[in-house]
C-alpha cells in the first residue's frame, strides 16, 4: 500500500517539475548580434526538450551572463542584459532585453612581415586588410579570418614554413579600444621541385604536358590546383590528388607527389534525346579515353533525329610540352532537314589545338563536299518554285580562339564565355567558291538579389563572297531557333529570294536579355527577350521573340524549356517551344 502512494505521488508531481519546452525571444539588437545572443545562450536548446521548473530558472540565470559574454567578440564589452521568465500554458517563455552599449574600436594594428614576403601581390592583399581594421569595431571573427588569410597567403606562395610568432590582441574596456599585434616569421621561399606520378597508365613524361609550372619556380598553391584540374579534364583518370610533399622538402625545394587511378578506359553512352529544332532522336557513342601508352583518343558517336542525322569519328593525338597540343583528325556526315533546307554533306577535318594566353586556339583545315537544297518547305516537291539546288566541294583553312569562366560547371552564378572563328578559301583553291567569314559569340551570366540570374547572350557573322549560292546552308546564316530568336522555329529566319523562301544571309546578328528567378534549390522560372535577324547588305530588320519559361537543375544538368511568341510582327503568330538541355556556358 506504502509503495501504491509513492507512485502516485510521483505521477502527481510530473506536470509539475516539467514542461515542453522553452521559447526565446531577444529584443534590443538586430542580427548579427541578435543571433550572437540565441546562438550563446544554453537554453535555446530547449525549444523543443522537456524542462523542469528548478533547470528552467537556472538556465535563465545562466542566460543572463551568456548573452553579456555573447556580444564580446563582436566588440560589445558593456551590454546590459535584463529579462522576463513567465510560464505560458505547459511551455515557458524567455525575453532577454540587450542593450550592447558602445563598441570597441581598433586604435592601432601592429603588424611585423619579412619585406620580402610583403611585396607580392596577394600577400600584400592580406595584410591591408588586416591593417583595414584600424578604426573599425572589433571583431573577433572578422580578426581570425584576417589572420589566418595572410597566414594562407604565405602558405599558398612558398613560405612553406612561416609561423605566427606573435598573435595578441589587447582590449582597453575603459577607453573602449583595442590594439592588434601580429608578428610572422616566414623563412625561406620555397620553389617547385619534381613532379611524382604514382598509378599513371601512361609512358614517363606524357603528363608532364600538363604541369603549368618548371622546375625551380616559386611554389604556387594555384598552379597545384591548375595541374589538379588539367589532370581531371583530361578524363584518363578517376581519381586525381595533387599535393606538395611538405614531409620531404629540403634545401628550398618541394617536390609535388601526383597520385592517379586509371578511369575505365571504353565508354559506352547513349539513348533517347529530344531537342526543339533537332526532334525526337536517339544517340550512341562509345571512346576509348586511351588508345596507347602515349595517351591517343578515339571517339565515335551516331545521331539519328527527325531533322538531323550524323556519324562522327575522331582521333586525338596529344603532343609532349607545354599548352596541352593536339592534333584532332575526324569525319563528319551530316544529313540535315530543317524548315528552310536540307542537306547532306561529308566533312573531313585536321586541326590543332593548344592553350595560348588563356584561350583555347583552334587551327585547321576542312574539306566540305555534298548536295543541299534551300528554300524547300517540308512535304514540297524538289521541284517547286523558288526551290534552290546546288553542290558544294569546298577546302577551306580555320582558326577559332574560345575562352570561359564560370563559378560552378552545372548552376554558374558568375560566368561568361567568348568564342571567335575565321575561315576563307585561299584563292579558290580546290573549291567551288570563294568565300571568307568571321563568326563571334558571347555570353554573360551574373546573379542578383539571392535568387536571381541576369544572362546577356550575343552572335554576330560576316560573310565575303564571290557566290553566295555555291555556300552550303551550314555556311550561310540563320536566325530563329533555341539559341537564336525564340519565338521562331530553327533557321526560319534570314533573307528571301524573289518567291519568298528563306534561304539564308551574308551577315548575322542576334542578341538576347534573360532574367531567371529561382524559387528552391531545382527549380526556377525565366523571363526572355531575344532580337536579330540574318541579312545580306545593310537591310538589318530585326526580329523580337519574347516569352516564359521553366527552369530545372535536373540529374543530368539544366532543363531548359521556353514557350516563345514573336513580337510587332504581323505575318507571324503563335508560340513556339523551345527545350535545351546542357550547361550555361
Amino acid at each position: 500500500m506504502q509503495r501504491i502512494r509513492h507512485c502516485l505521488t510521483l505521477l502527481l508531481l510530473v506536470p509539475m517539475l516539467a514542461h515542453a519546452g522553452v521559447q526565446l525571444v531577444v529584443d534590443g539588437v538586430d542580427d548579427p548580434l541578435k543571433l550572437a545572443v540565441t546562438s550563446g545562450v544554453d537554453i535555446s536548446q530547449y525549444a523543443n526538450r522537456d524542462v523542469s521548473d528548478a533547470q528552467v530558472h537556472r538556465l535563465y540565470n545562466q542566460a543572463l551572463v551568456q548573452a553579456t559574454s555573447a556580444l564580446e567578440p563582436y566588440g560589445y564589452y558593456e551590454a546590459k542584459v535584463t529579462g522576463q521568465l513567465e510560464p505560458t500554458g505547459d511551455n515557458w517563455r524567455v525575453t532577454l532585453h540587450v542593450t550592447p552599449g558602445a563598441p570597441v574600436k581598433v586604435t592601432e594594428v601592429d603588424l611585423q612581415l619579412d619585406a620580402r614576403a610583403a611585396e607580392l601581390p596577394a600577400i600584400r592583399r592580406a595584410r591591408r586588410a588586416i591593417e583595414q581594421l584600424k578604426g573599425e569595431t572589433l571583431n573577433h571573427g572578422t580578426y581570425d579570418s584576417t589572420r589566418d588569410a595572410l597566414s594562407g597567403a604565405l602558405t599558398a606562395n612558398g613560405f612553406l614554413d612561416a609561423r605566427l610568432l606573435t598573435h595578441r590582441v589587447e582590449v582597453n574596456r575603459a577607453e573602449r579600444s583595442a590594439a592588434i599585434h601580429l608578428a610572422w616569421e616566414v623563412g625561406p621561399r620555397y620553389r617547385f621541385g619534381d613532379v611524382h606520378y604514382e598509378g599513371s597508365q601512361f609512358r614517363p613524361g606524357f603528363l608532364q604536358r600538363y604541369v603549368p609550372f618548371k622546375k625551380g619556380d616559386y611554389f604556387a598553391q594555384d598552379q597545384l590546383l591548375q595541374l589538379q584540374q588539367a589532370l581531371n579534364g583530361a578524363d584518363y583518370f578517376s581519381v586525381v590528388s595533387v599535393l606538395p610533399d611538405i614531409d620531404d622538402k629540403k634545401d628550398g625545394v618541394v617536390d609535388v607527389k601526383v597520385s592517379l587511378a586509371p578511369a575505365k578506359r571504353t565508354i559506352y553512352t547513349g539513348g533517347p534525346f529530344f531537342g526543339t529544332d533537332t526532334g525526337f532522336g536517339v544517340r550512341a557513342a562509345v571512346e576509348q579515353r586511351w588508345v596507347n601508352d602515349r595517351g591517343h583518343k578515339w571517339k565515335n558517336e551516331v545521331v539519328i533525329a527527325q531533322n538531323l542525322k550524323t556519324l562522327t569519328t575522331l582521333y586525338t593525338v596529344p603532343m609532349p610540352g607545354p599548352n596541352q597540343r593536339s592534333f584532332n583528325y575526324g569525319a563528319i556526315y551530316r544529313d540535315s532537314d530543317t524548315d528552310t533546307s536540307h542537306s547532306k554533306t561529308l566533312e573531313l577535318v585536321a586541326n590543332e589545338t593548344r592553350q595560348w594566353h588563356g584561350w583555347v586556339r583552334t587551327i585547321g583545315v576542312h574539306a566540305l563536299d555534298g548536295t543541299f537544297t534551300v528554300g524547300q518547305k517540308s512535304g514540297e516537291p524538289d521541284n517547286a518554285p523558288g526551290v534552290e539546288h546546288g553542290r558544294s566541294n569546298l577546302f577551306y583553312p580555320e582558326i577559332s580562339l574560345s575562352r570561359k569562366s564560370g563559378d560552378n560547371p552545372v548552376f554558374v552564378r558568375h560566368g561568361w564565355s567568348l568564342t571567335f572563328a575565321a575561315r576563307s578559301t585561299v584563292g579558290g583553291l580546290l573549291s567551288d567558291a570563294s568565300f571568307s567569314q568571321v563568326t563571334a559569340d558571347a555570353k554573360w551570366i551574373d546573379a542578383f538579389a539571392g535568387n536571381n540570374r541576369l544572362i546577356l547572350r550575343g552572335t554576330a557573322g560576316a560573310t565575303w563572297t564571290n557566290d553566295f549560292s555555291d555556300l552550303p546552308p551550314q555556311l550561310r546564316f540563320f536566325a530563329g531557333g533555341d539559341h537564336s530568336v525564340r519565338g521562331y522555329s530553327y533557321q526560319s529566319i534570314g533573307p528571301k529570294n524573289s518567291y519568298g523562301r528563306v534561304i539564308g544571309g551574308k551577315n548575322l546578328l542576334v542578341g538576347s536579355t534573360e532574367v531567371e528567378h529561382y524559387f528552391s534549390r531545382k527549380w526556377g522560372m525565366a523571363a526572355f527577350v531575344d532580337a536579330g535577324n540574318a541579312f545580306s547588305g545593310t537591310d538589318y530588320r530585326p526580329k523580337i521573340g519574347a516569352g516564359l519559361g521553366v527552369r530545372w537543375i535536373s540529374p543530368v544538368g539544366m532543363i531548359r524549356v521556353d514557350l516563345g511568341t514573336p513580337v510587332h510582327n504581323p505575318d507571324e503568330h503563335g508560340v513556339e517551344l523551345h527545350v535545351v538541355i546542357g550547361p550555361d556556358l
